[in-house]
C-alpha cells in the first residue's frame, strides 16, 4: 500500500514485471528510483529484492529502502531504521538472508493493536499471520491512510536529506503518531 501511495503521488503505476516484482521507475527528489512490490510470498520477498539489487548493481546499504509492516508498532505509527535484525519478521528475514547483511534501510509501518494489558494476553493467542491476513477494519484503514501519506513524505526526505535527517524528523513520537497523554 505504501509503494502504491508513493507511485500515485509520483504519477506512475507499479505494473512492469521485473525480477519477480511489479515495478515502476520515477524521479523523486531528483533521483531515479525503482518502486518495487515483490510478487513472491512475503517470506520469500528477499529473492525479488536480491534480484533487483543485482540487476541494478545497487549497494543495499546505500541504495535500498524496504517498507514493511510491523506488528510490534502500534497502528498509526512508523519508524525508520538504518539496520537491524529482522526481529521475527519473516519478510525482513528473507531480505537479510538473500542479501547476506542486515545493513539496509527500512521503514517499519505499525500495524499492531494498541491494547490494554489484559487484552494483550488474548491477542498473543492469535498468531500474527492470521491477524495480518485478515481484512482491515474501516477505522484502521482510515488511520493507515494518514500513515501512508507520512511514509511517502518520509521517503522523499530520505532521498533529499538522507536517512539520519529523516529519522530525526519522523522517529519522534509526537510527529509520527498519536501524542502520549
Amino acid at each position: 500500500m505504501a509503494i502504491d501511495r508513493i507511485a500515485q503521488q509520483e504519477g506512475v503505476v507499479v505494473q512492469n514485471r521485473r525480477c519477480r516484482a511489479a515495478t515502476a521507475t520515477c524521479r523523486i527528489a531528483g533521483r531515479e528510483v525503482v518502486l518495487a512490490k515483490p510478487e513472491t510470498f512475503m517470506n520469500l520477498s528477499g529473492l525479488a529484492v536480491a534480484a533487483l539489487i543485482r540487476e541494478f548493481e545497487a549497494d543495499p546499504a546505500k541504495d535500498l529502502l524496504v517498507i514493511q509492516d510491523e506488528l510490534d508498532l502500534t497502528l498509526g505509527t512508523f519508524k525508520i531504521r538504518e539496520r537491524g535484525s529482522p526481529a521475527g519478521h519473516n519478510g525482513a528475514s528473507s531480505v537479510t538472508g538473500a542479501l547476506g547483511t542486515q545493513e539496509w534501510l527500512r521503514i517499519r509501518i505499525g500495524v499492531g493493536l494498541d491494547l490494554p494489558p489484559e487484552a494483550i494476553a488474548a491477542a498473543a493467542r492469535r498468531p500474527g499471520r492470521d491477524y495480518l491476513l485478515s481484512p482491515m477494519r474501516k477505522a484502521d484503514l482510515a488511520v493507515l491512510d494518514e500513515v501512508l501519506d507520512r511514509v511517502a513524505t518520509a521517503t522523499r526526505c530520505i532521498l533529499e536529506a538522507g536517512p539520519a535527517a529523516a529519522m530525526n524528523e519522523f522517529n519522534r513520537r509526537e510527529r509520527n503518531g498519536p501524542a502520549e497523554e
